[in-house]
Formats: C-alpha cells, sequence, structure tokens
C-alpha cells in the first residue's frame, strides 16, 4: 500500500488532529514538537517545522521507512514556510535518543509520555497530553509541571477556571498508584478532550 494512502485511512480512523496540533503551537508559539507513541499521525509535521517522532511499533517502523515520500507529502500540505524538518526513532520512548530540548511534547494515547520523555522538554515548554492512560493525572500530580490549560470539544483553550478539572463528582482523593497500575485516567466530573502543561 501507497503510505501517505495509509497515512490517510489512519486520519479517517482516529481523526483529523492537525487543527488540535495548530491550536497549541500557535498559542505557545511551538516550532519543536517531540510526538513519542506516535504510529503514523505525521499531522504536526503540517503545522510545526521540526518534529520528532518515536514508536517501537512495527507499522510505524515501516512506514516511517519512507521518508523522502513522506517529507515530500508534508511540503505539499504544510502551512509554514521553512523547509519540514522530521525525525523518527524506531524505539522505546524510554530509551534515552540525542535529540535538541523541544518546545512541546505531544502525547495521545501512549501511556505516560509525560513523565517518560520531560528531559526534552525546555523550560516553560509544553505538554499537550489527554487523560486516556492517566497521563494528565500524572502531570498534574507531578511537581515538575503547571497545569495551565485545556482543549475543549469545540477546539478552545481554556485557561481560567482551571479548579474544576481533575476532581470527582464526589470529594475523593486521587488514587496514584492505582493510575500507574491500571494505566487508565479516572473519570472525573469534568473530563476535556487534552490537557495542556509547562515544564517549570
Amino acid at each position: 500500500m501507497n503510505c501517505m494512502k495509509e497515512f490517510e485511512d489512519y486520519i479517517a480512523k482516529i481523526g483529523d488532529r492537525k487543527s488540535l496540533y495548530s491550536l497549541v503551537a500557535r498559542k505557545f508559539n511551538a516550532t519543536r514538537a517531540l510526538y513519542p507513541g506516535s504510529y503514523i499521525d505525521i499531522s504536526p509535521s503540517f503545522v510545526l517545522p521540526d518534529v520528532t517522532y518515536i514508536d517501537n511499533f512495527n507499522g510505524a517502523i515501516h512506514f516511517f521507512n519512507h521518508m523522502d515520500e513522506i517529507k515530500r507529502y508534508v511540503e505539499k500540505h504544510k502551512v509554514y514556510s521553512e523547509e519540514c524538518s522530521i525525525k523518527f526513532f524506531g524505539s522505546d520512548y524510554t530509551d534515552y535518543i540525542n535529540i535538541e530540548q523541544v518546545d512541546m511534547i505531544i502525547s495521545q494515547f501512549a501511556g505516560f509520555v509525560g513523565q517518560a520523555t520531560k528531559r526534552y522538554l525546555k523550560k516553560g515548554g509544553i505538554l499537550l497530553c489527554n487523560d486516556s492512560h492517566g497521563d494528565a493525572t500524572l502531570a498534574y500530580l507531578d511537581d515538575d509541571y503547571d497545569f495551565i490549560g485545556v482543549v475543549l470539544s469545540n477546539n478552545t483553550i481554556e485557561t481560567n477556571e482551571l479548579d474544576k478539572y481533575f476532581k470527582f463528582a464526589r470529594n475523593r482523593s486521587i488514587d496514584l498508584d492505582k493510575v500507574k497500575t491500571e494505566m487508565k485516567g479516572p473519570k472525573y466530573k469534568f473530563n476535556p478532550t487534552n490537557y495542556i502543561f509547562m515544564l517549570r
């Protein structure tokens, strides 16, 4: 199968996240991002000129073997003027990789990305994550991160009245050990599509 057709079919299945990445990148002036557990979602490269992808899944490794084709496709669809820079590491994202620090880390349905890769995030950089596996919950409880916003379902960023998030309908505390063991985000009273944290 043509690898770009594979990408298009994948995006049709998971939903196009380009507007999400664009919204957050523009808001926080990000140009360099790291996307651990990306699989074949190259959408960040349409809006950010420098993106590094990490995934040890065979399907992702096979896809990124076609880097020339990927770059040609991105050049056709990107919204910035500079040439795209795309790197890929076919390894576990908990393993060390040699890259420059980034402005933004993207974590979508891939485990505890914000914990494993925060060494690559520069101070003041952004972690964009959902809580499907508890990644947002771990960041919320991590003193290295400040909780600064959420992305709502209408693709807007909310930075005020954040106290209502990470709260249960009935008053109880977050069981961190349970989140780490089950790798599942708790059911809070309010569950936005994505959370935004800033590295202190």
